[in-house]
């Protein structure tokens, strides 16, 4: 054995117990590490038993055994059970390697003229290739311990958001929920303002089944990006863009559960960067207007609502948007009839069928908002004018 891996073995103890002690310092849910003298034990002869792997199996390049990789599963498997949030279970992970990549370094530093270079080689070539094994193999068992103590629907949620921040764990809860993470996903946002889905296990329900219909898993945020409450559902593509048709489908599905007017914007982007994804379909969702639960809900994409996302970056057309829409006020019916109008291609006999209104009552108040605003509704014109101030509107932005 190398001079390097003396000084390793040398210092094990002590680094392992300043790991234990930034545990406790930098993590709150590990302060109990500061209390509880078994957990402490436990952590530092995991700690010790971790370094003295590394020491022995990096020289030669030898691979973590089949008993290690156990050894290690069950680690996450305890923690995931004592309740560890999966935050805590990444900052655990980064500050372990952070520390032990630290260890390395004051080990080579404290050789003289610096330590072997073909040692340093060795370790680091090792330390890679291993260090994923055994992160996978200690996913599994924080995933097995979470499938005992966590419900089917919130399992869904968590591979949710472990997609959304590029969790490693992803791949281990797919498994989990009988899904796989596909090359490409569309996130789907469905805003619903004034809804808190707290306490209400009929509609938890509700959503579980349909997550499991639809195979798209589900994360509620009652926050949002915007302060509205957010159903965000993700869903594997098999092309460039989203089945619309298979889309609509669960996004219907989803918004008559929810029993609120919604709005729904959708995006798409690579399994393992989806955070671009996620605030493109939250801002589409935004612009999009509300809808009832009851009316055919769909997810508009970009191609939707471009001009309405373009007048919410712009202040100054946006106040004037809604100074055109204010000269519509006189006229109660005037926003619905514009915008049945326009759902239906300006077709007169399908959008007074829609409005269950005479023909010549449609006429009455397109005349009337040509009136109100001195703008022609079926004009050039009045197609890009009117169908922006009445998606401004139904959206909920001028509140």
């Amino acid at each position: 054995m190398g001079s390097l891996f003396l000084e390793l073995s040398r210092q094990a103890a002590a680094n392992a117990r300043r790991e234990v002690e930034a545990y406790t310092r930098e993590i709150p849910e590990l302060e109990i590490l500061g209390r509880s003298r078994r957990a402490r034990d436990e952590t530092m002869e995991y700690s010790v038993w971790l370094r003295r792997r590394t020491i022995d199996l990096s020289p030669d390049n030898d691979a973590l055994s089949a008993d290690d990789l156990a050894y290690i599963a069950s680690i996450g498997e305890t923690r995931a059970a004592a309740g560890m949030s999966l935050d805590s279970r990444q900052r655990v992970l980064r500050l372990h390697t952070e520390l032990m990549l630290r260890d390395i370094n004051e080990a080579t530093v404290a050789q003289r003229g610096g330590g072997d270079v073909d040692e340093l080689m060795r370790i680091m070539t090792w330390f890679a290739p291993q260090g994923e094994r055994g992160i996978v193999a200690y996913s599994r068992g924080f995933v097995t311990a979470l499938r005992r103590r966590m419900p089917y629907a919130e399992q869904a949620a968590l591979l949710v958001r472990s997609l959304l921040d590029a969790e490693p764990l992803a791949a281990e809860l797919a498994t989990a929920v009988g899904m796989e993470v596909p090359e490409r996903c569309a996130v789907t946002v469905i805003r619903v303002p004034g809804l808190s889905m707290a306490g209400d296990p009929g509609l938890e329900g509700e959503l579980e089944a349909l997550v499991k219909t639809h195979q798209m898993p589900v994360l509620w945020d009652p926050e949002g990006g915007g302060g509205d409450g957010e159903l965000i559902a993700l869903g594997p593509l098999q092309q460039a863009e989203p089945d619309e048709s298979r889309l609509s489908d669960a996004v219907r599905d989803f918004a008559e559960a929810l029993g609120r007017p919604c709005a729904a914007g959708t995006a798409s982007g690579p399994a393992d960067g989806l955070g671009d994804a996620l605030e493109q379909a939250r801002r589409i969702s935004r612009a999009a207007p509300l809808r009832p639960a009851s009316a055919r809900m769909r997810a508009h994409t970009v191609a939707d609502v471009f001009v309405e996302l373009a007048v919410a970056g712009t202040p100054f057309a946006d106040d004037w948007l809604r100074t055109v829409a204010r000269r519509l006020d006189p006229g109660p019916d005037l926003f619905v009839t514009l915008d049945a109008y326009y759902r239906h291609d300006m077709q007169r006999g399908a959008a007074s069928a829609a409005l269950n209104v005479h023909a010549r009552t449609l006429d009455y108040r397109l005349r009337r908002v040509r009136e109100l605003t001195g703008i022609d509704p079926g004009s050039t014109h009045g197609v890009r004018v009117l169908s922006a101030v009445v998606n401004r509107r139904l959206s909920g932005a001028w509140r």
